[in-house]
């Protein structure tokens, strides 16, 4: 297996435990990703440039970075080393010229500040350029994410309006990528932004939704999220 495939097999075992809620699926991707460290190891120490090598060092730092994140996620401890990683990789992807490697590490970086560290106020730059340098690339998952997280930060300043702006054109680009977690995940922020609005009937239809879709995606993490609003919105 390449270096690419193990690197996009981890990636896509990293989202069968944040939405899938499969946690064992963390230790093969470390697995996967160990395997590319092996592989990467004997270039290394090599006095020429290589950007292949580069290219490879950003992936599987940028890849990391996502285990790390989720490894916090589930235990509420923050890694330091999550950071290190994903400012790693948009150092390497930014020398590279690779505009949407670096959009997406960029926007790692915010979402670690912005989830793991509750500080909006560095995230928000950095997910401003990640969303930037996505639009520019032409990335729109990677847009999505910015988007998403924007409308996350929006909602803690009780800027409603925004809030629900974002997340609706981040719904947008996910649906037309066909990203149907993703889509769940942000029908579950823009119910609570409904509900905060006074519109509840949209806030409940929003929560079906979201959990007709988490059901056919078998995203079983996301369903915790569905029925954690579901309780919140009708108590």
């Amino acid at each position: 297996m390449s270096t690419d495939e193990r690197v996009e097999r981890a990636r896509l075992l990293y989202e069968r435990a944040l939405f899938g809620g499969e946690t064992a699926a963390l230790a093969e991707a470390d697995r996967e990703l160990d395997a590319v460290e092996a592989g990467l190891a004997p270039a290394r120490g090599r006095a020429a440039p290589d950007r292949e090598l580069d290219a490879a060092e950003a992936d599987l730092a940028l890849a990391r970075g996502r285990l790390v994140h989720a490894r916090a996620m589930e235990s509420g401890q923050e890694d330091p080393g999550e950071l290190v990683l994903f400012e790693r990789a948009a150092g390497l992807y930014r020398a590279l010229g690779d505009m949407r490697g670096e959009a997406e590490a960029v926007g790692w970086a915010g979402i670690f500040h912005q989830v793991i560290r509750r500080d909006d106020h560095t995230a928000v730059p950095l997910l401003e350029r990640s969303l930037a340098l996505a639009t520019r690339a032409g990335d729109a998952l990677t847009m999505s994410y910015a988007l998403r997280h924007l409308g996350f930060a929006e909602h803690m300043a009780g800027r409603l309006d925004p809030a629900r702006a974002h997340l609706e054109e981040s719904v947008r680009l996910r649906r037309e990528a066909g990203f149907l977690p993703g889509v769940a995940a942000n029908l579950v922020g823009l119910a609570y932004i409904a509900s905060a609005q006074g519109r509840r009937a949209d806030a409940l239809s929003m929560i079906e939704e979201a959990a007709a879709i988490a059901g056919s995606e078998k995203a079983l993490g996301i369903m915790r999220w569905v029925e954690e609003a579901r309780t919140q919105l009708q108590g």
